[in-house]
């Protein structure tokens, strides 16, 4: 029933319905959601006491809250949408098939984590490499690489679950753990060297088929003919590019047969484990007919040999063999044969002597040679020949790289990886909480048990010649642990060889998918076209380049040089795996509430060293490499990247680092060797809400260089509830200028009923603990003379008086507006500083600290101060000298020498011409027409010239302001101001001076003189730091302290006056 068609209901039927819609959760409780007009929705965030209006929930019990609708669902409306959740299947589930299953996922421990975990453990370096590593490394070295590997995932996978039953997993699996538990910048970079991992394992899978291929299965179809390693090499590369084609081809029209082979796949690892075992068990009753030739205790290749003898009796005549004609230079008995092959006999020796031989005694230790060594018996006599150079053309087996303990982890580590299966298809999950730790932990002690055994019993059935040749020569080019297996090697041929092309499917099917995932994140810019795909969501162009990056790895054609790059990738994801658990725990989140308990931040900190020294040990060029591909990605993610929340542990881990650091910030003073400047900027918004004086901005970030406290604010006047979005919206203006500033910083914005408490409650409270802001940044009020009230003028001395008294200093930046933008360069000029009164040192510093930015660098500092009559202006230079010596400063000195003189008339003009302008903005109640005109004709007495008011003779009446006084009031200021006055005065002033307050007089004096020298010496520098003389302490005189500021100020375009915070900020010790 729609909605219009409820509200046109009767009442009765009206409530029958809805009834009917409301689900009953007790017997007398109904839980609702609500249906009708949104024009029936108070548009008030307070309930309506209105009675004359018809309730929204008509005779229900929750009309209480209906205003809370539209933000907070009614706790009904959120179980149902609970209930009903369904996550979406992830990886490799095809458009088309996700359509036509169910929505609630149906797989449970055993098919939906365990087997594909084990399918992706046991693998190539199983069947290829493991009794090569065993021969090479000895039962006691290999058990130590495998220990190690098992035990980091096993450390991993406990991290790993924790993550991952603390919520849901969504698609990309460790990718999306890490960087909803690091953040984007490290769940960027890990996931790119998870997906290069996974990248480089399908090259090492494929490569892997060709080995088995053209090794075991057609030796004969090679492309390049000869025996050397690099016709090898070649035909590897051929034939390792083609099989990389056909497996995209597969892929791209569709995963649902890689799904479908997947089981194939799996059982033949499963057979080729279990006729492996067999084997071992036969050997104890009757061990295989595999025999092994030495000649002396070299290992031979007997591909092209039957006997293993140097003659035969053939029909009672002896006849040289075939190892003969090898070796000699003709098949007679009296040819010339090989030194070696004469001196030393022919042995044979069982391959594999049984279970209960005893060999495991000599397999017991590791024998390492360099490339280019012949496999050898040691126990076997022999006859060596000194200063002979190494035969690679006889039937000898030799090593084909150079075998050391770290090359061997390096190998063997991609065997272990893996683990990730589970969690990569949690959406497949019947119960994914309980499935994904259960099932990978399973796997990972089944598969570590195999692999343990598989060592021992390699070690103890095989001998040792045999297991250090890797390809099988010495037994008629089989693969080692074929012969080994039960019934026939070809059962290890035929199931390797499936199991390394269901893998490297595997591999090219969840890379571009994880791909995929870090691209529609949009955390890295450039990778954004790799998010698209067809119209299934299948990713091709992740597909294409994940193609390219493999067809890398193939063509470097060597599964032993593969191995170990994308042991790097695994590592330093499970390393960062580890170091979320142990972020997470350490800071005891509240959301952090895994459902998997047996967890330990202690174990998380093992499996991090334990990977990150496997990375070091397997190849320390490779982890530098892979750290700094990481370390790019990082910083790109962190300065190009889209910005994130996902409240992840490192932005968890900031405040605690940030709470214990103010914390300790509050335990002691701050020294002076420490202070800087913690600014706070008063900005003023205009009527749109934009930055008035954007180079307020600029300057403090010159200032600032960048480094220390910065708190930008406004206040807007009003009430919050009536211009809270506006307060909003400025603030976004503000970060938005600052940002366009390049300013590190924060920013604030405040309403309040009035200016003034707006900015006393800034002052006093902004910042935190020992993170509060100790200098004020404002601009001169320009506009005051002009003001038809006077809030401007009583704003900024209340700002003056009160960053005194909270000893803060301050700065206030005259014509801030001419101040340089951070784009600009100044190319010369000088940085002037009028040291009139010492109140800390800070205007020595502020040009110091001008001079470390680009635009004021060229710049030179000059220190002016003022030497009265009664001081030795030499001696005070070279004292002044020797003090910015020990402060480090480099700063020309100059002495200025200021003589008394007699008050000049245009002192005693300006004077009289304040304070009428405050008499009468203070006792006259004007009309807004009177007030404006008299206040243009002051500003023009006020701005009149120096040199005019001198030329003018002294007996000459100037022309007066006609001011709107009554004649008693006259009367009574001019007697009020009268006494103190001498004789002398009283007859040389004017008539209109005889009623000036002295004091003013003097002030306005000091003023003048001092503007003349300042005006004389720097005008034409580029800025120009003055002591700001404090306001009055009575408030009888606020009304000109503004007067003497403009005159102190006046004919200087860049003025910036620096008023000190009562402390010292500058020291001459270390």
């Amino acid at each position: 029933m729609s909605t219009r068609g409820l509200n046109n209901a009767p009442k009765f039927g009206k409530m029958l319905v809805m009834e009917k819609l409301c689900k009953s959760y007790s017997m007398d409780l109904f839980l609702c959601i609500p249906l009708g007009d949104d024009s029936q929705r108070e548009s008030s965030p307070f309930i309506n006491s209105d009675n004359d209006r018809e309730p929204y929930y008509e005779g229900k019990n929750m009309a209480l809250f209906e205003e809370e609708m539209d933000s907070n669902p009614m706790v009904s409306s959120l179980l149902n949408k609970l209930a009903n959740y369904t996550n979406l299947t992830q990886g490799v589930r095809e458009h088309e098939e996700a359509e036509n299953e169910e929505g609630v996922p149906q797989m449970g421990t055993f098919i939906g984590v365990y087997l594909p975990c084990m399918q992706n453990i046991l693998g190539v370096i199983l069947f290829l490499r493991l009794t090569w590593i065993v021969g090479t490394a000895g039962i006691l070295g290999s058990f130590a690489i495998v220990s190690m590997c098992c035990i980091c995932t096993l450390l991993t996978a406990i991290s790993m679950s924790a993550i991952a039953t603390n919520g849901v997993v969504p698609a990309g699996g460790s990718y999306y753990m890490i960087s909803r538990s690091l953040g984007p910048e490290f769940g960027g970079a890990v996931g790119l060297c998870f997906y290069l991992g996974t990248t480089f394992a399908g090259s090492m899978y494929i490569l892997g088929t060709i080995e088995i291929l053209l090794t075991y299965i057609v030796p004969t179809a090679t492309v390049f003919k000869g025996t050397d390693d690099e016709a090898r090499l070649n035909n590897m590369r051929v034939y390792g590019t083609c099989c990389l084609v056909l497996m995209a081809l597969v892929v791209f029209v569709g995963v649902k047969y890689v799904n479908k082979l997947a089981l194939v796949f799996l059982a033949c690892v499963i057979l080729s484990i279990m006729a492996t075992y067999a084997g071992v068990i036969k050997t104890m009753i009757e061990p295989p007919e595999f025999n092994v030739c030495l000649l002396g205790n070299r290992s031979l290749s007997n591909e092209k040999f039957e006997t293993c003898a140097k003659t035969q009796i053939v029909k009672n005549q002896t006849v040289t063999t075939e190892l003969w004609s090898i070796f000699c230079n003709s098949k007679y008995p009296n040819a010339t044969c090989d030194e070696y092959f004469t001196l030393n006999n022919l042995t044979e020796i069982q391959a594999i002597p049984g279970l209960l031989s005893g060999v495991i005694k000599e397999n017991l230790w590791g024998d390492y040679s360099p490339a280019g060594m012949y496999i050898e018996n040691k126990d076997q006599p022999s006859v060596q020949l000194l200063d002979t150079p190494i035969d690679t053309d006889k039937p000898y087996v030799f090593n084909d790289i150079t075998t050391y303990f770290t090359l061997l982890v390096g190998i063997y580590f991609p065997s272990v990886t893996g683990i990730m299966a589970g969690s990569n298809r949690s959406g497949d999950l019947r119960d994914a909480q309980r499935s994904i730790p259960i099932g990978t932990i399973m796997a990972i002690l089944t598969t570590s048990f195999i692999y343990i055994s598989c060592v021992v019993l390699f070690g103890a059935c095989i001998e040792g010649v045999v297991l250090r040749d890797k390809f099988g020569y010495s037994v008629k080019k089989n693969p080692v642990i074929g012969i080994l297996a039960w019934p026939s090697p070809w059962v290890i041929v035929i199931g390797s060889f499936f199991s390394c092309c269901g893998a490297g499917l595997q591999s090219l099917t969840g890379a571009p998918r994880l791909l995929q995932a870090i691209a529609r994140d949009g955390i890295i810019p450039f990778l954004q076209v790799f998010g698209h795909g067809k119209a299934n969501g299948e990713p091709t162009w992740a597909l294409l380049l994940t193609v390219g990056i493999c067809e890398i790895g193939i063509l470097i054609a060597s599964l032993d040089a593969v191995a170990p790059i994308l042991s790097m990738f695994f590592l330093m994801c499970y390393l960062f795996v580890n170091l979320a658990c142990a972020v997470q725990t350490l800071l005891c989140t509240p959301n952090w509430r895994p459902r998997f308990k047996f967890y330990h931040w202690t174990l998380s900190f093992l499996g991090m060293s334990l990977c990150l020294s496997l990375m070091f040990i397997s190849s320390w060029y490779y982890a530098l490499v892979a750290m700094v591909i990481a370390g790019c990605i990082y910083k790109y993610i962190e300065y190009k990247g889209a910005v994130k929340e996902w409240g992840d542990g490192i932005r968890g881990l900031s405040l605690n680092a940030a709470r214990y650091a103010l914390i300790r910030l509050e335990e002691a003073p701050l020294h002076t060797k420490n202070w800087r400047p913690q600014l706070l900027v008063l900005c003023k918004l205009d009527s749109d809400l934009s930055v008035k004086h954007p180079r307020l901005l600029s300057f403090s970030t010159q200032l600032k260089a960048g480094k220390g406290l910065t708190i930008v604010c406004s206040v807007l006047e009003g009430t919050y509830m009536t211009r809270g979005n506006e307060a909003k919206t400025g603030e976004q203006n503000l970060k938005a200028a600052m940002a366009s500033e390049r300013m590190k910083g924060f920013s604030h914005v405040v309403v309040s009923s009035n200016l003034r408490d707006g900015f006393s409650l800034l002052i006093q409270s902004a910042g935190l603990g020992g993170m509060k802001h100790n200098a004020v940044l404002m601009a001169w009020p320009t506009g005051w003379t002009q003001a038809r009230d006077s809030s401007a003028r009583r704003n900024f001395i209340e700002t003056v008086r009160e960053t005194t008294a909270a000893q803060q200093a301050l700065l206030v930046a005259k014509n801030i507006d001419h101040f340089p933008s951070n784009q600009e360069r100044l190319k010369e000029g000088t940085i002037d500083v009028w040291w009139i009164v010492h109140d800390g040192g800070l205007l020595m510093l502020l040009p110091f600290l001008l001079n470390q930015h680009k635009v004021w660098r060229k710049c030179k500092m000059r220190i002016f101060t003022v030497a009265q009559m009664d001081d030795n202006s030499i001696q005070m230079k070279k004292d002044l000298q020797m003090f910015l010596y020990h402060l480090r400063l480099d700063a020309e000195v100059e002495v200025v020498e200021m003589h008394d003189s007699d008050i000049s008339a245009f002192t005693y003009e300006k004077t009289l011409v304040m304070e009428q302008r405050s008499q009468m903005l203070k006792q006259m109640q004007l009309s807004r027409n009177e007030r404006e005109r008299e206040a243009q004709l002051i500003h023009d007495r006020n701005t009149a010239s120096h040199s005019t008011m001198t030329d003018k003779a002294a007996g000459a009446t100037p022309d007066r302001v006609h001011m709107t006084w009554t004649k008693e009031k006259l009367i009574h200021e001019r007697n009020k101001h009268r006494e103190g006055m001498g004789v002398k005065d009283m007859f040389n002033m004017k008539p209109e001076w005889e009623n000036l307050n002295q004091s003013n007089v003097r002030r306005m004096h000091t003023a003048v003189k001092l503007n003349e020298v300042v005006v004389k010496k720097s005008q034409n520098s580029q800025l120009v730091l003055l002591n700001m003389p404090g306001p009055p302490k009575n408030k009888k005189g606020d009304e000109n302290y503004m007067e003497f500021l403009e005159v102190l100020m006046d004919g200087l375009d860049r003025v910036v006056l620096v008023r000190g915070g009562g402390r010292e900020v500058i020291t001459i010790y270390s």
